[in-house]
């Protein structure tokens, strides 16, 4: 069942995206994307503990809330010390802790910063409007999924950017690429990147490292038949198959590279007109006009054909997807063509 949002544009508080977060009374953390939360939070508290190393950091949990328990941590301290009250799984939240803490946010204790992390879901939603009003002095934190491949090559180059280190594009492509289901494996290999490397990262580094994560990527299987080397492709699809990625996924990738082909192709105007009116990043148009040289109409037609019957042998309609999937390879590098 679709999750139900709750309405952005009517928030009267400050929304930054997770990178852009800061101290305030009050800190919504919303969106599905745990690990741009966590970063997020973790940040936070780095900014406070350098405004004051004694800050105490204590951590609720707003499904286990117990009433009063919000009341006796924001109390002041003995010293003095500044608090940093962390709430998880607020989307699971206890009915004490929503009118607690929409009593807190009238008053918000002096010396406090008061976290919310809320993943999604309308449990709570009385709570989260309170806030967007403005009640309590807050700011919203967005962790929205980086569903885009655009996305996670801004979070990577953002990394690199961030340490003051350089990394080549095409290498930035093959990190998001070979990390494309997980954003925390994404973000570690690029903290062992920058650990282990002075240098600028280029794609024999990062083939150093993830290489063989990366010839076992569905998209790597398709840039090779692409570039029209059917005998390698073919390893290297077994070679996939055999180290455990899916079939499924391998036929997404290919059709996702000749959909984008096709659109290229029959696109009139300029590489920037392309990206604009189709959506796409330069780099995506630049890549699809280079693959789509050679193939004719009837050369994506076929290609087309023989991926929609390698997706219907690879859920269920054949007794073996993987020769379905060998039959797409071969036709793919030969660019469609009958021969």
């Amino acid at each position: 069942m679709a999750v139900k949002k709750t309405p952005r544009a009517a928030a009267k508080i400050d929304q930054v995206p997770w990178s852009g977060i800061r101290p305030a009374p009050v800190v919504l953390v919303t969106g599905p994307e745990t690990f741009l939360a966590e970063r997020a939070t973790g940040a936070l508290r780095d900014l406070l503990v350098a405004e004051d190393p004694a800050l105490e950091v204590h951590d609720i949990e707003a499904d286990q809330y117990s009433p009063g328990m919000l009341a006796t941590l924001a109390s002041p301290s003995l010293f003095g010390e500044p608090r940093l009250l962390r709430v998880t799984n607020v989307e699971k939240c206890t009915d004490a802790f929503i009118t607690e803490s929409i009593s807190y946010l009238q008053a918000p204790a002096d010396d406090v910063t008061y976290v919310l992390r809320h993943g999604g879901g309308v449990r709570g939603k009385k709570l989260l409007d309170t806030i967007r009003s403005g009640v309590g002095g807050g700011i919203e934190v967005l962790c929205d999924e980086l569903k885009k491949d655009t996305d996670r090559i801004d979070f990577v180059q953002a990394e690199f950017r961030a340490a003051r280190r350089k990394i080549a594009p095409s290498a930035v492509r093959t990190l998001v690429s070979a990390f494309a289901e997980d954003l925390a494996e994404l973000a570690a290999a690029c903290r062992q990147l920058l650990a282990d490397d002075d240098q600028e990262i280029t794609d024999k580094t990062v083939d150093r490292y993830y290489g063989g994560r990366v010839e076992t990527n569905a998209f790597k299987v398709a840039d090779i038949a692409l570039a029209g080397r059917s005998a390698p492709a073919i390893v290297q699809l077994r070679h996939a198959l055999a180290t455990g990625e899916a079939p499924v996924p391998i036929v997404a990738a290919f059709a996702s590279k000749i959909r984008t082909m096709a659109k290229v192709s029959s696109f009139r105007g300029s590489q920037g007109q392309a990206a604009s009116q189709l959506g796409m990043a330069p780099w995506q148009v630049q890549r699809a006009q280079r693959d789509v040289q050679g193939w004719s109409e009837a050369g994506l037609a076929n290609a087309i054909t023989s991926i929609a019957a390698a997706d219907t042998a690879v859920k269920g309609g054949s007794r073996d997807a993987h020769y379905a999937l060998e039959v797409m390879v071969r036709v793919i590098a030969r660019r469609g063509e009958d021969r």
